[in-house]
């Protein structure tokens, strides 16, 4: 049973265990809370699982916290305790997993020390503020079926109407109830026709009726820009910043180690044999 189910139920094991004074003492990760047959629980135990536990478990409460997470780790020991491992697949098991989560941590603090706003603002200026121009566009618009409407909105906002307004009550399509509102896009982000009447036209223009091949458009332009902002490219550029420092260490790790490698002599369809781990 996992903690997550077991803080919802009434646990089906009943166990009697001293309750610890930790109000008086200091909290070490050596304290035992439980013995079950002999082997021992500590805070250690409890205080590693609650740390990767889901972030809505940081609202529950620590007593409520402390026993769910008590109560599975004493439930796990007896299943462990009654079973009989295989002691050479555990092994191999458990190599793997420290292997793995020692080199996830490893790459969070090589992350974490490389992405920083010093980072990101150099490779936005490398990248992006310094290339050619690329327009993107911030544009609403009002799709209808008929040209006829079309022209009527053209009329109606001409006339000093909302533009907004008028999309949510006349647009068929799916920006409708947001005001027509499309975001940020670039060239060739829209079909053709749509996409080259935004780039001729001016900031606060609306024009139309624009034929596509979903109907007919009436457009407003509402802003434009040369170049993307950097908030807009922060997380992928964060990314980039990331990968750039995870291969670079990478690379200076291997540069500095002794790496054999030993090539197989044996049928490699052998990596789906888990006979091998009896």
């Amino acid at each position: 049973m996992s903690f997550i189910k077991r803080v919802s139920m009434v646990s089906a094991i009943a166990i009697t265990l001293a309750t610890p004074s930790l109000s008086q003492d200091a909290a070490s990760a050596d304290t035992v809370l439980a013995t079950v047959n002999g082997t021992t629980i500590t805070l250690g135990h409890l205080v590693s699982i609650a740390s990767n536990l889901p972030a809505q478990y940081n609202q529950m409460p620590a007593d409520q916290l402390f026993e769910g997470i008590l109560d599975q780790l004493v439930q796990q020991t007896l299943l462990e305790q009654s079973f009989k491992v295989n002691e050479k697949s555990m092994q191999i098991a458990l190599e793997n997993e420290r292997r793995a989560r020692a080199s996830g941590e490893a790459l969070d603090l090589i992350t974490q020390t490389a992405i920083t706003d010093e980072a990101i603002q150099a490779l936005y200026d490398g990248q992006i503020a310094s290339s050619e121009p690329t327009p993107e566009y911030q544009a609403s618009h009002i799709l209808v079926k008929a040209e006829e409407t079309a022209h009527e909105i053209m009329k109606m906002l001409e006339g000093g109407a909302d533009f907004a307004t008028l999309a949510k009550e006349k647009s068929t399509g799916p920006s409708g109830p947001s005001g027509g509102d499309l975001g940020w896009f670039g060239r060739g982000a829209m079909v053709p026709e749509f996409d080259k009447a935004v780039a001729d036209m001016k900031i606060g223009e609306f024009v139309g009726p624009v034929k596509t091949q979903f109907g007919y458009h009436v457009i407003i332009l509402n802003d434009q820009r040369d170049y993307p902002t950097l908030d807009s490219q922060r997380e992928e550029l964060s990314e980039q910043v990331g990968t750039k420092a995870i291969d670079a260490e990478i690379a200076r790790l291997e540069a500095a180690a002794k790496i054999e490698m030993v090539a197989p002599t044996f049928d490699l369809t052998a990596i789906r044999d888990a006979s091998l781990l009896d």
